[in-house]
């Protein structure tokens, strides 16, 4: 982890967005006191490329539309 102050942070943002991008957290300072952390965003375990592919991940109902429509008529809901 790394600390800057806010005038180094000013002048160096795309220094900074990269060492944030490489995995390393920043934290900015005012007057000596921290008042800011940049870190990274944690990624997707899964990212979905498409929504056949989310779709074929989900588990499969054990009851038809049809039937649960039915059920939750005669349910009253």
């Amino acid at each position: 982890m790394s600390t800057v102050t806010l005038a180094e942070a000013k002048t160096h943002l795309s220094h900074l967005l990269d060492q944030v991008e490489a995995g390393e957290e920043v934290v900015i300072t005012r007057r000596g006191q921290p008042i800011a952390r940049i870190s990274p965003i944690e990624k997707p375990k899964h990212p979905v490329k498409s929504l056949a592919e989310f779709r074929s991940r989900m588990p499969g109902w054990r009851k038809s539309s049809t039937e649960l429509l039915r059920e939750m008529h005669d349910e009253g809901l």
